[in-house]
């Protein structure tokens, strides 16, 4: 039997420890201290058979959606695309996943025993979705269309005009379209709207995890349309009894924080993401689509060996990024803007020395 894995994962797993870390996709993790509670309000047990009230009420007035449409997963949004998945295609149905895309997507579909099909985010094209492309891929066999956005590993944005078009042609076969919508948190200022606002044909997943610092509350979600949701809650069943109490009541206080957690996270972000656009612009041999949010960027190098260059950032300067194989792109690399600004420097700085090495 072929052994189900992520390799992405296992690889985030067990790489080794860095000076400077720029394959990080999530924002630097926000100390305890930081995240101001009382210590009374903490329970190990609470009325929570079906997700804690406060925070599926927090989390809808987040989101901007009725509670009842909310579905609390506590494991991140990798567990509730999982969830998602099972919920919404049975062994051997047609699945659309963007490429390149998050490997888990892949392992979770490929596990449930879809059969796979892709569709474009190119490079040349900005990582833009080219609806007429994908409406001649889908067949009314089609179950399920799966992209993230902001798109990983790229940061690109999917507008709203794109993904009406992609739920019309969902809509048309009876098909559903999943959005991962994780990095969509770390958009602080004007931040569009969830998928579902767009129709029933979207499910949207995310978490808490990627933009504000807090991996460690494990605070995830679905959203769906209520009949759906309430179908998810009933299959969560058969994967766990109800989620730590402790740390869905942390994640309520959490939420009721965002705006100072979240403002922490947009001066690391802007000051970062100034560093890495002033290397761009020095460098002949990086070709890049810029982001104008998210966490991480997607460059290309053209004329090193991608897989060299990762080990001599590692060895030499003890400096990691993401290779570009585990996005099913061996020309590039991901870069995460999620450390401190004076080690993000440091650490693109180091980029560029290697660069040089190699040349």
């Amino acid at each position: 039997m072929k052994t189900k894995e992520s390799a992405f994962l296992h690889w985030a797993k067990t790489r080794p420890k860095v000076k400077y870390d720029l394959a990080l996709s999530g924002i630097l993790n926000l100390p305890i201290a930081e995240l101001h509670f009382n210590a009374n309000e903490l329970e190990l047990h609470g009325d929570n058979a079906y997700g804690y009230r406060q925070l599926v009420d927090a989390l809808a007035t987040h989101r901007h959606v009725a509670p009842e449409t909310v579905v609390t997963i506590a494991g991140g949004t990798s567990i509730a695309n999982h969830l998602a998945m099972a919920a919404l295609i049975e062994h051997g149905d047609e699945v659309m996943i963007e490429q390149p895309t998050y490997d888990p997507l892949l392992a979770v579909a490929e596990y449930l025993g879809a059969r796979i099909k892709r569709f474009q985010r190119r490079f040349e094209d900005r990582f833009a979705i080219h609806v007429d492309a994908l409406a001649d891929q889908i067949t009314p066999q089609t179950r399920l269309i799966v992209l993230t956005n902001l798109h990983n590993p790229s940061s690109a944005l999917v507008d709203n005009k794109t993904l009406k078009k992609i739920g019309v042609l969902a809509g048309q076969i009876g098909a559903r379209v999943l959005v991962d919508e994780v990095y969509l948190e770390a958009i602080v200022d004007h931040p569009p709207p969830s998928a579902i606002s767009l129709g029933s044909e979207f499910v949207a997943t995310s978490s808490l995890t990627k933009g504000y610092g807090l991996s460690g509350l494990r605070c995830g979600w679905i959203l769906a349309e209520p009949a759906l949701a309430n179908q998810m809650r009933r299959l969560d069943d058969i994967f766990g009894a109800s989620a730590p109490n402790v740390m869905e009541r942390l994640s309520v206080r959490a939420i009721a924080q965002l705006p100072k957690i979240a403002a922490r996270a947009k001066l690391i972000l802007e000051t970062n993401r100034k560093t890495l656009s002033a290397f761009f612009n020095s460098r002949d041999d990086v070709e890049v689509v810029p982001t104008k949010f998210g966490t991480t960027s997607f460059p290309r190098l053209p004329k090193v060996n991608v897989e060299n260059f990762c080990a001599l950032l590692l060895e030499k300067y003890d400096t990691a990024v993401v290779p570009g194989r585990f996005f099913e792109s061996p020309q590039h690399i991901r870069i995460g803007m999620c450390c401190e600004p004076d080690k993000f420097s440091a650490g693109v700085e180091r980029l560029g020395q290697a660069l040089d090495d190699l040349r």
